[in-house]
């Protein structure tokens, strides 16, 4: 790998004083080859495989990043769809699975594995069932594993009974870890259009269409953009938009590149048959003060995040930010844009707080930028149907629009509207949002499939 001399200057800058970092490299494992009509057996040779192909992930991340004092927040595996692996086995519960999982996760030193995960949009089989049956009790009892669940894709609609199904599991794992916060939930997100090369937590899983063993990453930049921002605006305080898109777009570039040189390098020094797959150039805020997207919304004009005029906002931040990217690499991939994780984002915390931000404003939003609503947390007593038929608004947007969208809500058992709970470290401090008081109930009831829209109709 060839490092241009500028390009290291301006990365050991960002880093210092912006916040920048590699928010994650992500390995991700193909276990298609491990399936047996045993759990016990199949759980075993998952871990005797994934042990063996990962363990020199982690120093091998460790000694790049000493080398090149580049931060590389976490370390993670993603994983063939867990539905696919147990099956065959006709286990009633894939918990066995799990906690392999866990284990050789913890043994191989990773922060998470994703991957206990099924695809459900067009209808499921025993095995999909038996794995989101076993959602809530596996993750309570693990601590590294995380669930992806695909309910709706643009191509078959929006799988009404599988939104049911979660949103009931949603409620009981929440339960299970009321001691908490609910904070399994954390761990459990319900996607329209997943895309099987996300290297983020928790939607990371390592998709049918990919290769044996891929080196994904994730890169991060709000801090970066925001200050380039800042710093232009000082020089130029009447700026206009077309003008703080190129500072953006020039950002973007920057901080994907620095991904890609990482990823290209952790893949070099793991050897086939490991190979560099993506790029994911999301913004991920965290709720480190200068760290977050609300407050890039904030200096382009916003009084705070939510005010009208937001929506308009995120939608050119999110474009500036792919088209800067796509400039910088050939291989972009996951999720690639801004993320809006409400307790992770510390601008988005203060804007609830605030009474700036409203879950539907939220959801207007999540229209134009990565993912959907994340981290969002809701009243403890919210009925299943209630949070089913938020689900479903958040599908519906990812099914029109032809993009990805999710769903990651936590009912915090307990509490109420206007109550914060604090989960710690990059979960941040989850303030509980207002839910509409009048329900979509007797929708969700109804039940059956949305049909795919005409936009589906391609071929």
């Amino acid at each position: 790998m060839i490092w241009n001399t500028d390009e290291v200057t301006e990365i050991l800058r960002m880093i210092e004083q912006e916040h920048f970092d590699i928010r994650t490299v992500t390995m991700g494992i193909s276990l298609r080859g491990i399936a047996t009509d045993s759990i016990e057996k199949t759980a075993q040779r998952l871990k005797d495989h994934v042990r063996r192909v990962a363990e020199p992930l982690v120093p091998t991340i460790e000694a790049l990043q000493n080398e090149l004092a580049v931060p590389i927040t976490n370390k993670r595996l993603s994983v063939t769809p867990i539905a696919l692996v147990g099956e065959p086995t006709g286990a009633s519960s894939y918990l066995p699975l799990a906690q392999a999982m866990d284990e050789v996760a913890a043994e191989v030193g990773v922060d998470y594995i994703g991957g206990f995960s099924a695809a459900v949009e067009k209808g499921m089989t025993p095995g999909d069932r038996v794995l989101i049956d076993s959602i809530p009790e596996t993750l309570a009892a693990t601590s590294r594993v995380c669930s992806a669940i695909n309910v709706a894709s643009t191509r078959a609609g929006i799988n009404i009974d599988a939104i049911a199904l979660m949103a009931r599991q949603i409620k009981s794992l929440a339960e299970k870890t009321a001691d908490r916060g609910g904070i399994g939930n954390s761990k459990l997100v319900v996607f329209a259009n997943a895309p099987e090369d996300n290297p983020f937590i928790a939607g990371a899983t390592h998709g049918i269409g990919e290769g044996d063993l891929v080196i994904n990453v994730g890169v991060s930049g709000p801090g970066v953009v925001g200050a380039a921002l800042k710093r232009h605006l000082q020089g130029n305080p009447r700026a206009n938009l077309g003008e703080l898109c190129e500072v953006i777009k020039r950002q973007a570039f920057k901080v994907t590149r620095a991904g890609e040189l990482i990823g290209r390098e952790v893949a070099r020094r793991l050897g086939l048959p490991a190979q560099f797959g993506v790029v994911d150039l999301s913004l991920a805020p965290t709720p480190a003060i200068g760290d977050s997207v609300a407050e890039i919304l904030e200096t382009i004009g916003l009084e705070r995040t939510g005010a009208p005029g937001t929506t308009a906002v995120l939608a050119m931040l999110t474009d500036a930010v792919k088209k800067g990217g796509m400039m910088a690499s050939s291989s972009i991939g996951g999720l690639s844009g801004a993320f809006i994780p409400v307790s992770e984002d510390q601008g988005m915390i203060d804007a609830v707080r605030m009474g700036a931000l409203s879950l539907e404003k939220l959801e207007a939003m999540t229209a134009v930028c990565s993912v959907g609503l994340d981290m969002v947390a809701i009243p403890g007593a919210t009925h299943a149907d209630v949070i089913a038929a938020i689900i479903a608004d958040e599908m519906a947007i990812g099914v029109m629009n032809n993009k990805t969208t999710a769903v990651r809500i936590l009912p915090v058992p307990g509490a109420e509207a206007g109550d914060s709970y604090e989960y710690g470290g990059l979960l941040g401090t989850a303030q509980v949002m207002a839910v509409n008081p009048f329900d979509g109930r007797a929708f969700i009831r109804r039940g059956g499939r949305i049909p795919a829209p005409l936009t589906s109709l391609r071929n």
